[in-house]
Parts: structure tokens; C-alpha cells; sequence
């Protein structure tokens, strides 16, 4: 019977060695059945921390607080998101969910969070039935779901809400897989093959990453054994097919938000290949996490040259390599860990380069599954009683530091404040960084912290003083300038601003404004005009241009921009205000009135509104509305209107 030795006199005769039948036993017999359950629970109480974590500065405010997909809850708002790309992407069901969120919970992060979390409860599962399944040994699927669950590289894809395409499109990619291994078993019925099929369109339409499935697929029939004949062949065409689709659509994504490069015609060739040799080795390196960071910046190039480390990843990945191949019983499992590494992380190399970064944290959510099952399958092969007791202690000591690690990690996703300035601490010297300065002072400029926001842009100026994003570091100076008074400091920045980009409206608004302040309205009424042609729907710009047709007598026009403002921003209260001082300068007391009824609307406790529109009332002869009126506006605290009752309200 398979695992009973059989007994012999000769020494010719290999016995099954009494480790593999521990192992085996180990693998099968000795873990009870509630620990995945215990897992979950850990996991959750360890990431409960970061349900209470706020939006942060990247991407949070594109994905959730600034995205027009998500104010349309209808057909045609669906439509929109699947036939669309957005902040050069095309991932519609993570939209789609943000959807739901944002109708639901508005833009309180707590539940986006909750659902971050819950799904990766959900994946962590889902790999544990997953590493089961192709082992068959419970204690290496036990083993790859607790580093999968609690490892700090993993903190990025769980704690940041714009990464619930991270997690959602694992969900997706990890049950395809399943349903796979589970077709191979039943014997090859097609049901399981449709059911992992549409799983897998479900995973490419969360993230564009679910594209080296079919790959990964033919990894898993080599290490399963599974002959090379017409039906491995077959089914995987049309995966291939779907997973071809959907790399160009991406491809194109990509490019709506601007040109991309190849890694290699940027840098050259050889620094190139070096360093997507150097991101392998970095992400291999940070299976035992290290300079933790939620970015990990290209190096600079001197003379030509990167840092003589970058160089060093090509020996490294050979001994790595040569420790795969070389002969050995553990060679089988090296090749098919390794193999999915590769497989899963390859789409994520900057081969082609998007942003500034050479490696991400959270690109290594699915990839680290490989790496994980190669711990999992040597810890349950590990033979001798004493070996597996030191391993079982090492393999514990290893999740409290990596537990304390996670838990550390998290707290850093609190805030954008806080996530910055990780990332300041952790990138010193680093050119790009003067982007992360901006962005906290876009931060603590929210956070009421002017002093420190000041002292930000200031820095992000002096270490690249022509970086200019979608707004420059002088722009947004040049606000704070505005909030504190300093006028004059403002308009110089504004014009520095101008200078880098002279595309952008609300620059050309804001120093209209400030001209205006200082006397010079000519030179506002220019920029004010610049800034509606370069964004006709901009409410703000002919409210201000209107005011200056107001203040130099020219009330006709002055109407016309109040009246475009209301027409673009119904809920801008500035434009009724202004527009309601014409019309009853102008005795059209009817108008005033209707101006006054929206102003209301808007602010229903405003006193001195009441007061004037029972004025308003009154040059109309309607006593008993004025005297309601200006009655509410004494209720408010308004004493104009008290001696207006006294003298009309008996």
C-alpha cells in the first residue's frame, strides 16, 4: 500500500525513507482544520488597523473623489465605464465597484477600505485551497496563505483603496486557477473550462495583470505532469486570443494618457536589460522585506552609467538560476515556484516604462504565490523530528516579525501627510521626489498647515524648478501665498507658473484675481479672458470677469457672466449674490427676488438675505411677505431688519 514500507534484508533495496513518510503525514494529518479559519481571523484583526486609514494623495482623488464615471449610477453611466479608458487605464468592473461605493457610502474611505480588506481575506482562501490543491499537503497550503496573508509587501494592495483592483483581479485570477486544476481532475469536463474561462475575462477586466494566465496555466500542466497532446493545445488558443485583446486595448489605455517609452530606447540597451535584471533580483531580494517604500525610484545615471550595484542583479539571478537547475529532488518545485514567479510579475517589469518607478510593492501580490509554495513544499518535505521542530519555530518567529512589519506598514497608508513623508525619509537624493513634496503640501495646505505647505512647495521648487505636473509647486505656492495675504508673492509665482504651463485656466484665474486686488483690473480682465478661452466651462473665471464689468459700469455684461456662471455651476452661490446687487440697483425686484430664493436654497440661514429680500418684497407690495421675511432675519440676529418691522409690520 502506497506510504507502508516494505521490509527487506538486503542493503540493495531503498526503503521510503521514514522523512517522506512524516511529511507526507504531516502534509495530511496534523493540521486541524480550523487554522485557515484562524488565519482569517489574525489576518483581520492585523489589517483592522487600516480600515480607519483615510484616502491618500495617490490616486485616491482620481479613482474616487475626482472620477465623472462614478456620478452616473444608470445604464448609460455603465456603459460609459466599459467602453472608455480612464486615468489611462481600462480595468471596468474595479470602476464599476467603485460605482457602487461611491452611490452608496459617498466619499467616507471606511468602507472602501472594508472592502479591500474583505477581499483579501477572500484571496488569502483562496490561495490556501489553491496551494492545496497542486500540493496536496495542507501544511504547504497553510504555509503559503499565512505569507501570503500577513507579508508587508502585500500591505500596498490591501491598505490602499485605489488598489482594489489589485485584490479584485487576484480574486478572480486565483478561482480561475482553481476552476483549472479542477477541469484537469473531472476529466477535463467543460464546464469547469467555461466556468475558468469567464473568470479569467472577469480578472483582465479588474487589471490588465491577468493577461500571463494562460501562461501560468501551461506552467501548472508541465509541474502536474499532463501530456503534451491536441486538447493542451486547444484550450489554450482561446485564452491566448482574450489575453492578446486585452494586452492591446491596454496598450492603448496607456497611451491615451500620453506617449510611453521602452525601457531600453530611453536608457540604452544595456542599462536596460540591467535594470529590469536589477527589478527580478529587487523583488526576489524583498522576500525578505526591506527599505519598505510606496516607491522604489529609478537610479540616477552618471556618465552613462548606473550604480555599480544595478550591475551586480545579473550574477545574483545566475546563482538563483543555478540553484533551480542544478540536480536535486527539490528541483521540480523550484522550477514550478520560480516559473510562476516570473510568470505572474513579468507584465510588471518596466520594460515598458510608466512613471517613475522601477519596482512597486503590490506588483508582487500574485507573483509572491510562486516564491510562498517553494517555502511551503521544503518546510513540509523537512524530514527529521528535530528539523521540524527548529522549522516550525523559525517559520513562527518569521510571522511575528512579519505581522509587526505589516502592522507598521499600514499605519503608514494612514494619511497622505504620513505617506509622504515615508517616502521623503526613504528616497534621499532622489530628484523625483520633489513630486511627493508637492503632494504633501497639497496635504498639510488641507490639513490647515500653510507654514508647512509653504516650506514644501519651496523645496519641491528648489529641487527641480521646472517640474510642473498637472499644476507646478509655484502654482500651488502662489495659493498659499493667496491664503496668507501676500499678494504680491502670489502673482510672481503665478507668472513663474504660467511660464512652465500656460495651459492651465485656474493659474490665469487666480493672478486675475490678485491683479484685480492690486488696482491693475486691465490686466485681470486679460487674464480673466485667457482663462475661459482656454476652458469655456469655467465658472469661477466668468464670475470674476463679470465683477469687473460690474466695477467698471458696464452692468449688461457684468448680467451676462453671472448668468453664464449660474448656467455652468447651479450650486456656486457668488454669481446669485452678484447678480441680485444689479437687478435691484436696476429696480427689477422680481429678479432680485428669484436670485435671493436660490441663494436660500443654497444657504437657508443666511439673515442678511432675508433682510433684502423683504425689501425686495416691499417695492413690490407685498407687505405680508416682507414683514415674513425680515421677522426671520430678526430671528437670525439681523438688526437692520428690526427697524424695518417697527416701521411696516404693526
Amino acid at each position: 500500500m502506497p506510504g507502508k514500507q516494505k521490509k527487506t534484508t538486503t542493503n540493495q533495496q531503498k526503503p521510503l525513507p521514514e522523512e517522506e513518510a512524516r511529511g507526507k503525514k504531516a502534509g495530511s494529518r496534523y493540521i486541524p482544520g480550523w487554522t485557515p479559519i484562524a488565519v482569517l481571523i489574525f489576518t483581520a484583526l492585523l489589517y483592522a488597523r487600516g480600515i480607519f486609514n483615510g484616502f491618500v494623495c495617490f490616486d485616491d482623488e482620481d479613482y474616487i473623489l475626482k472620477n465623472p464615471f462614478l456620478k452616473d449610477l444608470s445604464w448609460h453611466g455603465v456603459k460609459a465605464i466599459f467602453t472608455s479608458y480612464y486615468s489611462s487605464n481600462y480595468h471596468p468592473l474595479t470602476t464599476l465597484a467603485y460605482l457602487f461605493e461611491y452611490n452608496w457610502f459617498g466619499v467616507n474611505p471606511l468602507p472602501y477600505h472594508a472592502l479591500n480588506v474583505l477581499l483579501h481575506l477572500v484571496n488569502t482562501w483562496l490561495v490556501f485551497k489553491l496551494a492545496e490543491q497542486l500540493s496536496g499537503k495542507k501544511v504547504t497550503a497553510l504555509i503559503v496563505c499565512v505569507l501570503f496573508a500577513i507579508h508587508p509587501m502585500h500591505v500596498e494592495s490591501v491598505a490602499w483603496v485605489s488598489e482594489l483592483k489589485d485584490v479584485l483581479y487576484a480574486a478572480f485570477y486565483v478561482s480561475s486557477l482553481l476552476l483549472y486544476l479542477r477541469y484537469m481532475t473531472s476529466g477535463f469536463r467543460a464546464k469547469y473550462y467555461n466556468g475558468m474561462l469567464l473568470l479569467f475575462i472577469a480578472s483582465m477586466l479588474s487589471k490588465s495583470a491577468a493577461v500571463t494566465l494562460p501562461v501560468l496555466l501551461v506552467a501548472i500542466d508541465l509541474y502536474k505532469g499532463r501530456s503534451f497532446d491536441t486538447r493542451f493545445v486547444v484550450e489554450k488558443i482561446p485564452l491566448l486570443l482574450l489575453s492578446l485583446i486585452f494586452g492591446i486595448v491596454n496598450i492603448y489605455a496607456q497611451r491615451s494618457g500620453g506617449p510611453v517609452l521602452v525601457l531600453t530606447e530611453s536608457v540604452g540597451f544595456v542599462n536596460g536589460t540591467f535594470l529590469i535584471f536589477s527589478a527580478v533580483a529587487a523583488y526576489i531580494m524583498r522576500i525578505i522585506p526591506f527599505s519598505l517604500s510606496a516607491m522604489h525610484y529609478f537610479p540616477m545615471i552618471h556618465n552613462g552609467a548606473l550604480p555599480w550595484k544595478y550591475y551586480l542583479s545579473l550574477p545574483f539571478l545566475l546563482f538563483i538560476s543555478w540553484l533551480v537547475i542544478r540536480r536535486s529532488a527539490f528541483r521540480k518545485e523550484l522550477l514550478f515556484g520560480f516559473s510562476f514567479f516570473l510568470i505572474a510579475v513579468s507584465v510588471m517589469l518596466q520594460i515598458v516604462s510608466v512613471g517613475s518607478a522601477l519596482i512597486a510593492e503590490r506588483y508582487t501580490y500574485i507573483a509572491y504565490i510562486g516564491v510562498f509554495y517553494i517555502i511551503g513544499q521544503w518546510v513540509a518535505g523537512v524530514g527529521p523530528e528535530r528539523l521540524r521542530s527548529i522549522g516550525t519555530v523559525v517559520f513562527s518567529l518569521a510571522v511575528v516579525i512579519l505581522s509587526a512589519q505589516t502592522w507598521n506598514r499600514i499605519s503608514v497608508w494612514k494619511d497622505s501627510n504620513i505617506l509622504c513623508t515615508d517616502i521623503i525619509e526613504k528616497n534621499p537624493g532622489i530628484l523625483d521626489v520633489n513630486f511627493v513634496y508637492l503632494l504633501r503640501g497639497n496635504a498639510r495646505t488641507s490639513d490647515g498647515d500653510l507654514k508647512g505647505a509653504m516650506e514644501d512647495y519651496t523645496q519641491a521648487i528648489i529641487m527641480n524648478p521646472q517640474f510642473a505636473f498637472e499644476y507646478s509647486a509655484y502654482y500651488c505656492r502662489g495659493h498659499v501665498y493667496d491664503m496668507t495675504g501676500n499678494i504680491k508673492a502670489a502673482i510672481q509665482d503665478y507668472t513663474n507658473s504660467i511660464q512652465l504651463k500656460p495651459d492651465i485656466a485656474e493659474v490665469f484665474n487666480n493672478r486675475g484675481w490678485d491683479l484685480f486686488q492690486s488696482g491693475n483690473a486691465n490686466a485681470a480682465m486679460q487674464d480673466f479672458n485667457k482663462a475661459i478661452s482656454l476652458d469655456t466651462g469655467y465658472a469661477e473665471a466668468y464670475n470674476n470677469r463679470g465683477w469687473i464689468f460690474y466695477q467698471s459700469g458696464d452692468t449688461k455684461s457684468a448680467l451676462t457672466d453671472f448668468s453664464k456662471t449660474i448656467s455652468l455651476k447651479p450650486g456656486f452661490d457668488k454669481p446669485y449674490y452678484n447678480r441680485s446687487e444689479i437687478r435691484l440697483k436696476n429696480a427689477d425686484f422680481e429678479g432680485a427676488i428669484e436670485d435671493f430664493n436660490s441663494i436660500l436654497k443654497l444657504h437657508p440661514n443666511d439673515d442678511r438675505v432675508y433682510y433684502q429680500r423683504g425689501n425686495a418684497m416691499l417695492n413690490i407690495n407685498n407687505l405680508a411677505g416682507a414683514c415674513s421675511d425680515w421677522k426671520r432675519a430678526v430671528d437670525l440676529g439681523n438688526n437692520d431688519a428690526v427697524r424695518m418691522m417697527q416701521q411696516y409690520c404693526h
